[in-house]
């Protein structure tokens, strides 16, 4: 049988305490097309989904060390969108209706009709299907839409994402820190045929070596000296989904080992298990180093590098885009709970004459503190963003221009470019946020 028709199968958890309902359950559900997991107690149920994702839970109510009805909240809480049925007895029907209000699907009375019990698991399978959906389409709804711009710089980073999202190519996102790879890598997905199913973000910067791999692969009790209880890893979660790792280039050499071998044939092994699971993910990678150049260096597999470079996607330095920046910050203010604020023009200014290192990150940043800082003004003025001196320009400026410049050298430098303020500025090896600031003061005096 191929890995497609075991991945079609719904993974069924059965948690009774009664081994003779298990194994005739687990046999006939088995013939209909099903995996059926056993429970015999609410301890195992906990251990198995937390281990594995599964399509369908089938409860007893009345277990050995609790009630189910409890577990249905915890359940409900980590997997919404799972399918719950519940199995009671004939004389306890009112928890079997307590268990529909607290998130189940369908209930049976025993003795259940097998048949009976085929058609109620498809149907919460279905419902389960319809709510994931529903959750999906309810995030999206809440989120605004991002705005990119209008440069042609972004308009060409756009055109090769909606190119993406008609295919399941693996996507490769590239640019300096803070120029919004994370919020293209979820556009992506939610525009994709896989929007409905989870989006899954791991920072390969922040976790090292063996955590890395735990986070992506799981792991087994006792895989190695922190790991005290079985754990399903991310690459589980993203199932059906898209995986979305950022800062690839931080990743170890042994775990890019460990990850090619999951590209070859969707296939892995948590730590510490030998048995073999598969997942079926769509990858978008982000990195803000030069990956081709980490290769050369041995820093990077070069195996490893071709399989994720399918389609690379540059997302431009907001410097190189200006003519967006007003755009964004309209957008970013309400975003921030802000529509009404407006910036004063020499404000505009000073955030044009930046550099913005930082990129979107900063510049969201640097508007949320001047919306603090305006103590709930609507007017945003130049005292609202200090410290926007643009490093650039005064790193690279000649050291005899570093000194400190006189009103008269100013309003000459004005006459001579007619009054471009950005001219004169450049003449002047001073910034137009300096330049700006010089000529308030000289009205002050």
């Amino acid at each position: 049988m191929s890995d497609e028709a075991i991945q079609a199968k719904p993974t069924i958890l059965l948690v009774d305490d009664e081994p003779a309902i298990r194994f005739s359950f687990s046999k006939y559900l088995t013939k209909k097309g099903f995996v059926v997991v056993e429970a015999c107690n609410l301890a195992d149920a906990r251990a198995a989904s937390a281990a594995q994702r599964f399509d369908a839970i089938l409860l007893d109510l009345s277990l050995p060390d609790g009630n189910g009805l409890d577990w249905i909240n915890e359940v409900r809480e980590i997997r919404p969108d799972v399918a719950i049925v519940v199995i009671t007895g004939v004389g306890d029907i009112p928890s079997a209706v307590e268990a529909m209000r607290r998130g189940a699907d369908h209930f049976l009375a025993k003795p259940v009709n097998l048949g009976d019990l085929e058609v109620f698991l498809r149907k919460s399978l279905e419902l389960g299907t319809l709510r994931t959906r529903h959750l999906a389409h309810r995030r999206l709804a809440k989120s605004a839409e991002p705005f990119f711009g209008q440069s042609a710089l972004i308009q060409k980073t756009i055109s090769l994402l909606k190119l993406a999202e008609k295919n399941e190519s693996t996507v490769l996102l590239h640019g300096e820190t803070g120029t919004g790879k994370g919020v293209f890598a979820r556009w992506l997905h939610s525009r994709s045929s896989r929007s409905h199913m989870p989006f899954v973000e791991v920072n390969c910067s922040s976790l090292r070596g063996e955590l890395l791999s735990s986070e992506l692969f799981g792991h087994a009790r006792g895989a190695f000296t922190s790991a005290v209880d079985t754990r399903q890893g991310l690459l589980d979660v993203a199932h059906g989904g898209t995986l979305f790792l950022d800062e690839i280039g931080d990743m170890d050499l042994g775990v890019q080992s460990q990850f090619l071998n999951v590209l070859e044939g969707k296939r892995y092994r948590r730590l510490g298990e030998v048995r073999e699971r598969s997942s079926d993910f769509r990858l978008v990678c982000a990195t803000n180093r030069t990956l081709l150049d980490d290769v050369h260096a041995g820093r990077f597999r070069k195996d490893l590098y071709f399989r994720i470079n399918v389609l690379s996607i540059e997302t431009p330095p907001l410097r190189n885009r200006l003519e967006d920046l007003h755009g964004i910050i309209r957008h970013l203010l309400d975003t921030l709970g802000k529509p009404n604020a407006q910036l004063t023009g020499e404000a505009l200014a000073l955030l044009h004459a930046y550099s913005w290192p930082g990129n979107l990150r900063e510049l969201r940043n640097v508007l949320e503190r001047a919306t603090l800082l305006s103590g709930g003004e609507d007017s945003l003025t130049e005292a609202h963003f200090p410290g926007l001196e643009s490093p650039q320009v005064l790193t690279n400026a000649p050291a005899y221009l570093n000194r400190n410049i006189l009103p008269d050298e100013i309003a000459k430098a004005l006459g001579r470019f007619h009054g471009d303020k950005k001219k004169a500025a450049e003449s002047l090896g001073i910034s137009r946020a300096t330049l700006y600031r010089k000529l308030k003061e000289a009205e002050k005096r």
